[in-house]
């Protein structure tokens, strides 16, 4: 195997890739991959060396072996099958990533060339590494039960309803007791769940939970915060706070459709009410149209503030039809330049989320 700086490798992937480009109108000559990327997920610094199995084949006439192995970083090395295949023999290539030399999120590119002309492939390897903690006590300052953790909330991110979405969570074993995965109890919403990756976590060293969250049964779109409590046997309650931004997936669809499904437009987009006293309560209007040719869907209408009201006459809206938003603001207890964000959730497939701007300065 060969490595080199970056910038020579990107030149040589560029190059390779010109000369695949090429000959694909003439041969399919590439190896059969089982995967060509894999995720290693969150990796602890003093787990090691972690190393990801590819496993390949190929159904040319002639015999194939790996030729050349290049990566783009000297974190990596490679073993691989040295022998020919025969068409239908299958073949493994381990990569070996060293999590001290990354800090958070990784992707490394292994290039394979195979003997046989323009036989050149792509492998990708991603995760997320995770240094060793100096100072336990000063890193992991929000303690619950036995354990310490880096931030008092987990955040999920965007989740979409299509498919879960999966967290890990750093955690650190302040106690004398060795955390068992089997014994790990949870008390939470059911959309959510939580599992230990290792079988336990030794006392005075870290772990990883994964959090998952299924976007479709949690059954409501936008902001949430959800409380939840695990415990592993004979150790007190810990407690974190989930939240996530959900959001309505919507498959791609022909673009002779374009014209027929729902499409929402909301005018105006932002409002100023330039000077305004904190004592007197604000009351505007947002105008939403379906320039589709199907019935528009309002699924939810969410303000950042619980000092917005939002009232929607109905949540359907037939083709051409309009309807307004009104929205009442109570900016008692502010002052200065404010500014308010209003979502609109809606089955309108190219813009399932829109928002409009309510601006102003409170005296």
């Amino acid at each position: 195997m060969q490595r080199f700086g970056f910038s020579a490798f990107f030149i040589l992937l560029c190059c390779l890739n010109a000369q695949v480009l090429h000959a694909q109108g003439t041969q399919d000559s590439r190896l059969i991959w089982k995967v060509n990327k894999l995720d290693l997920g969150a990796i602890l610094e003093e787990e090691g060396i972690q190393v990801a199995t590819f496993e390949f084949t190929h159904s040319q006439d002639s015999a194939v072996w790996i030729e050349k192995v290049w990566t783009d970083c000297g974190c990596t090395t490679v073993e691989y099958t040295q022998d020919s295949l025969a068409a239908g023999e299958t073949g493994i290539l381990k990569v070996a990533f060293d999590p001290g030399s990354a800090v958070g999120g990784f992707s490394r590119l292994v290039v394979v060339k195979g003997n046989l002309a323009n036989m050149m492939d792509t492998l990708y390897l991603e995760g997320k590494a995770v240094p060793k903690p100096r100072n336990p006590e000063i890193e992991y300052p929000f303690i619950s039960g036995p354990i310490g953790m880096r931030q008092e909330k987990t955040n999920m991110g965007d989740v979409f309803t299509n498919e879960p979405s999966f967290k890990a969570l750093e955690i650190f074993n302040f106690s004398d007791s060795v955390l068992r995965a089997d014994s790990l109890r949870y008390f939470g919403p059911g959309h959510i769940q939580i599992r230990q990756i290792k079988d336990s976590i030794a006392p005075g060293h870290r772990g990883i939970l994964e959090i998952g969250y299924d976007g479709a049964a949690k059954n409501d779109l936008g902001f949430s915060e959800d409380p939840i409590q695990f415990f592993w046997s004979d150790s007190l309650l810990s407690d974190t706070d989930v939240i996530a931004n959900v959001f309505e997936f919507y498959p791609g669809f022909a673009k002779d459709e374009l014209g027929s499904v729902p499409a929402m437009r909301i005018s105006p987009s932002e409002i100023d009410l330039k000077e305004i006293s904190a004592d007197e309560i604000q009351e505007l209007t947002y105008t939403l149209t379906n320039r589709g040719r199907e019935v528009l869907e309002i699924k939810k209408v969410q303000g950042n503030c619980g000092c917005l009201s939002l009232t929607l006459p109905k949540t359907e809206l037939g083709p051409g039809e309009s309807m307004d938003l009104i929205v009442t603001f109570d900016p008692k207890g502010r002052r200065g330049i404010d500014q308010r964000n209003i979502y609109i959730f809606s089955n309108d497939p190219l813009n399932p989320v829109q928002s409009v701007i309510l601006k102003s300065r409170i005296k």
